[in-house]
């Protein structure tokens, strides 16, 4: 048997002092849904398949497709291709998006490569352009896609379809740390070729056959201080550009 309820039960003697919890912050992404952005993950898949579209006709033209995977622009524009698929997949099921991290890096990379084909590589002025007319017509096709389409698709969708304000000084240094591997591997692999091999030094200005180590580093000091510029500069816009899923009230 149990004991019966009391009808009066005593009162509680008073806590002393008063019983203050510590503020907390919830993150607006445990709170609000996101929901479904099924043209917006279309977009994203189309984007991805330009990319893959690039990149094949690059390794099927290619004489040497291990030389072609051997270009930034092409390992690029494979991470651009997995990051948008990835991204389209959360768009299509509603999930949370991709860290802006992540996102922000694998359009830093292609828009990296484009400035550096279109300054350093076929500009007029440049000292290591290369002569019009080389490549076929498969090659020149590869070339418009991932060093002009792609990027411009990619700027459109960090503009107009992601959330902004999701970039930090911080990451520009932590981006970097790909183009200065990319630096070893290039040097690395020209060391292990053998003199007079065809596509020893992928790009020219890192050439050193022809200019040497001082010069080949100089550049190389160049290149890596206008892509940390340009890394500040796609954070300083992150954060004065409107949010495109912010709702007006």
């Amino acid at each position: 048997m149990t004991a019966p309820i009391p009808r009066d039960i005593p009162d509680l003697p008073p806590i002393p002092g008063h019983v203050v919890l510590p503020p907390t912050v919830v993150p607006a992404r445990a709170v609000l849904i996101p929901a479904r952005r099924r043209l917006v993950a279309v977009f994203r898949g189309l984007i991805a398949a330009l990319a893959v579209t690039g990149v094949t006709i690059e390794l099927l033209a290619d004489g040497s497709p291990t030389t072609a995977l051997s270009h930034f622009t092409i390992q690029s524009g494979i991470l651009l291709a997995l990051v948008m698929l990835a991204s389209a997949r959360c768009a299509w099921s509603a999930h949370h998006p991709l860290p802006g991290a992540l996102t922000g890096a694998a359009l830093f990379y292609v828009v990296a490569a484009s400035l550096v084909h279109h300054v350093l590589l076929t500009h007029a002025s440049s000292p290591f352009a290369a002569p019009d007319g080389t490549g076929t017509a498969w090659q020149t096709a590869a070339t418009h896609i991932l060093h002009t389409a792609l990027p411009v698709a990619a700027a459109l969708d960090w503009l107009l379809l992601t959330p902004s304000g999701h970039l930090h000084l911080r990451h520009a240094p932590v981006w970097l740390l790909y183009p200065l591997a990319y630096l070893a591997f290039s040097l690395a692999r020209g060391e292990l070729l053998l003199p007079g091999s065809q596509d020893r030094y992928l790009y020219p200005f890192l050439d050193v056959d022809q200019h040497g180590y001082k010069i080949v580093l100089g550049n190389a000091l160049l290149v890596g201080l206008a892509l940390y510029a340009l890394a500040v500069l796609l954070v300083a816009l992150d954060h004065i550009r409107p949010d495109p899923l912010r709702r007006p009230r």
